[in-house]
């Protein structure tokens, strides 16, 4: 599955290319694995509820592969009859809380978050390494750029992924290997609904429907871009981030002291 040139669509570049997507049972993996397969992809669906995993599967023509999204890298490629051209790592864990989170929370945010896609990463490589092309697609958050009130252990391990997928791009695109990194802000699916109050004030007002993830990914893929910003208002806050982390930091805290005080301020500059 080659890459994207000049004048070449999204869809152009995965139309028969072998397409796994992990946590695929609902909301944005769902969403990626129903536009691979409308644009003519071969797509494994995978989720840890086999029930919903077939459901997908089913709907859009797939291949269903439930189970561990850090362990079925092989059935997966099986399935695809022996070759994998592009993995969505985008199976995920909401994870709030703050610093005395539980020790399971923050051991269960890093194995999903950031330790399934180093698992991935390292049972696609070789073969990847070998023909000269490859994509791998992380589903990362804003929060990985920036950060997220109330989900320190999310917060954290995002950050992790968006790492190991820079880590990724950096150290092999010469060598044929494509990342992206989708770094969206509130998206409609029940981890927005989980993020809870936090979730109504920082991330609801501003949220988008799992479909325009999809659709942005499509377009980075087309132009071989890395980092995907589905809501673009997010290059100006990361940009902020680094450029005057004393000013994001108070900004950050006006929205932790608004959040705890249950007021609905306006914050310049959020996030």
């Amino acid at each position: 599955m080659g890459a994207g040139t000049s004048g070449s669509t999204g869809a152009d570049v995965v139309r028969g290319a072998g397409v796994v997507v992990t946590g695929a049972g609902g909301g944005i993996g769902a969403a990626l694995a129903r536009r691979f397969a409308a644009e003519g992809a071969r797509v494994v669906v995978n989720d840890l509820d086999p029930v919903r995993t077939k459901a997908v599967a089913e709907e859009i023509g797939a291949l269903a592969v439930p189970g561990d999204a850090s362990a079925v890298v092989d059935e997966a490629r099986e399935a695809l009859g022996g070759t994998v051209d592009i993995w969505c790592a985008n199976a995920g864990l909401s994870s709030p809380g703050d610093a005395f989170a539980d020790e399971d929370v923050w051991a269960a945010a890093w194995d999903v978050n950031v330790m399934a896609h180093v698992r991935a990463a390292r049972a696609l490589l070789p073969e990847w390494l070998e023909r000269g092309s490859g994509r791998f697609v992380s589903t990362v958050s804003a929060a990985g750029l920036l950060t997220m009130i109330g989900a320190a252990p999310y917060s954290v391990s995002k950050h992790g992924a968006y790492a190991f997928a820079e880590w990724l791009s950096l150290t092999y695109r010469h060598r044929g290997l494509k990342v992206h990194a989708i770094c969206p802000q509130g998206v409609r699916t029940d981890m927005l609904t989980s993020a809870g109050s936090a979730g109504e004030l920082v991330l609801a007002p501003t949220a988008i429907e799992p479909e325009a993830v999809a659709d942005a990914l499509l377009d980075a893929v087309a132009a071989d871009r890395f980092l995907v910003l589905p809501h673009p208002e997010v290059a100006g806050y990361y940009r902020n981030r680094a450029t005057d982390p004393e000013r994001w930091l108070s900004t950050m805290n006006h929205l932790q002291q608004a959040w705890e005080t249950g007021t609905r301020q306006p914050v310049d500059g959020h996030p």
